[in-house]
Formats: C-alpha cells, structure tokens, sequence
C-alpha cells in the first residue's frame, strides 16, 4: 500500500467517524429540543389561567423540532402592577417567565413612546432549542 492509499483510507475511516459523531450530535439536539417543547407545553395551562388565550399552535417535528405558539389577550389584563405580581410568583427562569417579562419590557418600551393603548396584546413564541418571544400590542398590517 502507498502513502497515498493510507492517506486515502486515513481520511476515509476519519469521514466515517465524523458522520457516526455528527448522526449522534443530531439525535442529542433533537432529544433536547424535544424536552424544551415539553416544558413550554406543560406551561401553557398556567399562562392560560393568568388570562391569556391560545390562538395558535403548530410543530414541526423535523430534525429540528420547533413549536409555534401565538397567545392573545386584552391588553387591559396585564397592568404592571398585575405584571410584577405574576412575575414575583414564577421567579425561576420558565417560559411563564420568560413570556412575562417579555410582556413587561414591551409594555414598558410602549409607555416610554407615549403611544396611547393598543389591542389586542398578543404573544407569538417560536421554540427551537433556544425560545424566540414576539411581543405585540395591536395587529399589524404586514404579517412577518
């Protein structure tokens, strides 16, 4: 055998064990992302119970899984006071937490624009592996 055929051979057996490492990698990734879908699932009655309705819900389960969510409620539910009660309950680091101080900054973020009140206040929530929270306040013309 050459040196260029143990080269060859080399970098073929190497090959194989990144695609054996990487199939392994996705399977964990998936397994995962699949456990924090769980988790926001599992939320959902408790943000249900503090007056959120939910509108939407959808899940893509590929390689990488992905739960879609969108909540609604009158704007008027979530006063700050209401807000820094409910946050005060659920101090953990939860998606009940999470959607909250979402809600917070953006009411926050609203007020400190002196744009007068906006309805419906709605929460659209994409969770891969890492969560993505939209906070919105009125409905917007172009969908995006």
């Amino acid at each position: 055998m050459t040196t260029f055929d143990k080269i060859i051979e080399t970098i073929s057996t190497a090959g194989e064990a990144l695609k054996g490492q990487a199939s392994q990698l996705g399977d964990v990734a998936r397994e995962k992302g699949f456990q924090i879908i769980e988790g926001w699932v599992l939320a959902l009655p408790k943000m249900e119970a503090y007056g959120f309705k939910t509108t939407y819900f959808s899940a893509n389960l590929s390689s990488n899984p992905t739960l879609e969510l969108e909540l609604r409620a009158s704007s008027d539910t979530f006063p700050l006071g209401r807000l820094d009660a409910i946050l005060d309950e659920n101090r953990e680091r939860t998606p009940v937490n999470l959607v909250f101080t979402a809600v917070k900054t953006t009411l926050l973020l609203q007020q400190k624009a002196r744009i007068g009140k906006l309805d419906p206040l709605v929460v659209k929530i994409r969770i891969k592996l890492a969560p993505e929270i939209k906070v919105s306040f009125g409905t917007p013309s172009v969908e995006g």
